[in-house]
């Protein structure tokens, strides 16, 4: 049990590092273009990290089942922040999406928090009502109703790719504690339907998930960016052409410090790199949940299996979309990508992991003390 949480810390201070690293390989030149700071982006992701570090020791220090008193009261104000987001003058507007809250040179990304909120107040519920799990009422529509409510916010910025992400992990969570399958699969394929959907009747949309289907003949309009993070890959090879020499960042690849950080890391490490830090977050993945099943109750499983699917299925979809296995979705690569907002969340729920495995300690050597006690006693 110690080495999983050990290892868990191990492996995100190596993806921390290897991010930090990666970021002003990918960065420096575009930084100085446009900044005239080559360190610009790497100073403000090193200030998030700082206040990921200390959001990552807050979450481990204060016992868990704490959170299941302010759980709903923060998914509201989660709710109120992505409710602000949409009003004009208030969120920021940055490439056609309401997604920020500005305040000097911080951007908060609400989405974020609405992201882990969701995840802790699942769980609580979930928790709570296992006994009606079973039932329609407080087993189903109740979670299914708020979880709707935070998607319908998320969608409307509009954020495509945190919508399926969440949606994803909530459906896959509320399956976990035993929710009725057919309550979930209609509503699974209804809500998949009306997501292809709306993905048809938007033009940017519906040009993305042509790309998809025909990335080469789409290579210079909508699957421009795809196609140039497989030339990234490509030109990587098995070792990579070494770090700092990568091609693709020369503002070939757009954005490539964000959502498509991975192929840079394919081009300069080469396929060793990318295997290596796919291997990473499957480890980090199964410390969270060797943990979440080691949990001393209902409540702490449930969060840690939430965690463990929310990194993990956001690595899956960052990386099938930069490797053209998934259609283009705006989302960050965990603890490697520029991104305060999604860093400081991440780093906090690693926190609520090692919270979730000291307390089973803690209980564990409860019990052990009082065995000790009880056999002192007998002898």
């Amino acid at each position: 049990m110690n080495k999983a949480a050990i290892t868990l810390l191990v492996i995100m201070l190596m993806l921390l590092t290897i991010g930090v690293v990666m970021l002003f390989s990918t960065s420096a030149l575009y930084a100085k273009d446009r900044y005239g700071d080559q360190h610009y982006l790497l100073k403000r992701q090193l200030a998030w990290m700082l206040v990921g570090g200390v959001g990552c020791v807050t979450a481990a220090s204060v016992p868990y089942p704490k959170l299941r008193g302010v759980c709903t009261g923060v998914l509201i104000v989660a709710a109120v922040m992505l409710a602000l987001v949409l009003i004009p003058h208030v969120g920021l507007k940055v490439g056609g999406a309401r997604r920020w809250l500005g305040l000097g040179w911080m951007r908060f990304q609400p989405s974020e928090l609405g992201k882990l909120a969701l995840i802790v107040w699942l769980a609580h519920w979930l928790a709570k009502e296992k006994r009606r799990l079973n039932k329609f009422g407080r087993g189903f529509a109740v979670p299914v109703g708020v979880v709707g409510c935070v998607l319908a916010l998320v969608l409307l910025e509009p954020d495509f790719g945190s919508t399926a992400l969440l949606a994803s992990v909530s459906f896959a969570l509320m399956f976990i504690a035993g929710v009725r399958l057919r309550f979930l699969v209609p509503t699974i394929f209804t809500g998949a339907g009306g997501f292809v959907a709306l993905m048809i009747h938007n033009p940017e949309r519906s040009r993305r998930l042509m790309a998809f289907l025909d990335l080469e003949k789409y290579k210079q309009g909508a699957g421009y960016q795809v196609w140039q993070a497989i030339l990234a890959f490509g030109s990587g090879g098995f070792n990579g052409l070494g770090l700092g020499n990568s091609r693709q960042k020369m503002f070939y690849l757009p954005e490539a410090h964000t959502d498509f950080i991975f192929p840079i890391v394919g081009e300069e490490l080469g396929l060793v790199g990318t295997l290596g830090i796919l291997l990473a977050f499957a480890l980090l993945v199964a410390c969270a949940v060797i943990i979440a099943l080691r949990a001393s109750d209902l409540f702490g499983q449930y969060l840690g299996m939430g965690i463990a699917l929310l990194i993990a299925m956001q690595a899956l979809i960052n990386v099938g979309v930069v490797t053209a296995w998934l259609p283009t979705k705006g989302l960050p690569l965990p603890f490697i990508s520029f991104g305060g907002s999604n860093l400081v969340l991440n780093m906090v729920a690693v926190g609520l992991l090692l919270n979730i495995f000291r307390h089973c300690t803690i209980e564990t050597e409860s019990e052990d003390q009082e065995f000790f006690a009880r056999r002192s006693a007998l002898s």
